[in-house]
């Protein structure tokens, strides 16, 4: 049964509200997969801060230009699902490469990071990129790696005159 305009708009006005929030869309065909797997893939999304959509075309185009958003869903080829990324970036990239590699129906097929539209390439790139965690983690091991080397050359003068100063006594006491 077709929907109503009323029904449509609602339809937009939700989308546009789930992309106010986004930092990444990835764009992939679940068409060839089993109904269970799609649902343990949105859950896996929903973990990462994820939402899952399906809309028409014609719906994502007035809801991506109403959020601002300058690409346009009707130049990707195929049907599709809209996974809207709200915490990482590359989490919803990530996850549907992963999940691609044991269901090859699965097809990353586009994807839209900071404005701009990404081919399947670049949506596998953005998988394979570290996550947030790790990047940050780098970043403190980063900062932390001159602090610490201070730390062991100051240590090590320290620890020299110890020996020193043992090797003085044991030359004494003998």
């Amino acid at each position: 049964m077709p929907k109503t305009r009323a029904q449509k708009t609602e339809t937009v006005q939700s989308i546009k509200e789930k992309l106010a929030g986004m930092r990444s869309v990835v764009f992939a065909n679940f068409e060839q997969l089993p109904t269970k797997d799609i649902e343990s893939v949105r859950w896996e999304l929903k973990k990462a801060g994820a939402i899952y959509t399906v809309a028409k075309k014609t719906l994502l185009r007035l809801a991506f230009k109403d959020a601002g958003v300058q690409v346009d869903p009707k130049t990707i080829p195929g049907n599709f699902a809209t996974i809207i990324g709200t915490e990482d970036e590359a989490a919803p990239a990530k996850i549907l490469a992963l999940f691609s590699k044991n269901h090859p129906a699965l097809k990353l097929i586009a994807g839209v990071l900071e404005g701009k539209l990404l081919d399947a390439a670049g949506v596998k790139a953005l998988a394979a990129l570290p996550g947030k965690k790790e990047l940050q983690a780098r970043l403190v091991g980063s900062l932390a790696s001159p602090i610490s080397g201070l730390v062991n050359v100051l240590v090590g003068n320290l620890r020299g005159l110890v020996t020193v100063l043992s090797a003085i006594k044991d030359k004494k006491t003998v």
